[in-house]
């Protein structure tokens, strides 16, 4: 067995976060600390130009930037990991749909230190233009399966206002049932 050296080891670790066909990055308190060439180029920038930089901009919207923090929090306090599908912002302005999973550091601050993936699957996903920040909060939680009911608890709001934003999510897609409305909000129809 060939067992390499540090400085080989250190390159060999340089090499897989530079080259990952994902993107990837390190974030303390929700502050990209560094990030590798396909995380930058999926939201359009250079590498250099998001270290430092918080991950609210690569969002649509303030409030699901807070959100999404709000959601993964608490799950990632108890298992040390969060992922999703979520829409993401590009510096150009377009959304896309994206699978993000992050782990914690340490469990006790989540936020505090954490390595997240990055992977856009706009190919197979595509965003519904037209819609508001709060529609797409909805969508996201349909295309999980979600029941308004578990939906209005997740975003504090009452089940019939989940059903008015699904009614115009139905209306603005040309959908007729629930299984067209995800089908057309995953890309499928």
């Amino acid at each position: 067995m060939h067992e390499l050296s540090t400085a080989s080891t250190l390159e060999a670790l340089r090499l897989a976060f530079e080259l990952a066909p994902v993107g990837m990055c390190v974030t303390e308190e929700r502050v990209v600390v560094l990030c590798n060439p396909a995380f930058a180029a999926m939201f359009g920038y250079e590498p250099a130009e998001l270290s430092g930089q918080p991950l609210a901009p690569l969002y649509p919207s303030d409030d699901e930037y807070r959100h999404i923090g709000a959601l993964g929090l608490p799950v990632m306090r108890e298992q040390g990991t969060y992922g999703d599908e979520r829409i993401m912002r590009r510096r150009d302005g377009t959304l896309f749909w994206c699978h993000v999973v992050g782990r914690a550091v340490d469990r006790s601050q989540p936020f505090a230190r954490a390595v997240w993936m990055f992977e856009d699957i706009s190919q197979r996903r595509r965003v519904a233009s037209g819609l508001t920040p709060r529609e797409r909060t909805v969508a996201q939680h349909l295309v999980t399966g979600a029941t308004s009911k578990h939906i209005a608890r997740a975003l504090g709001l009452s089940p019939r206002t989940v059903e008015a934003h699904r009614g115009r999510l139905m209306k603005k897609l040309g959908a007729a049932n629930q299984g067209e409305l995800v089908a057309r909000l995953i890309g499928g129809g």
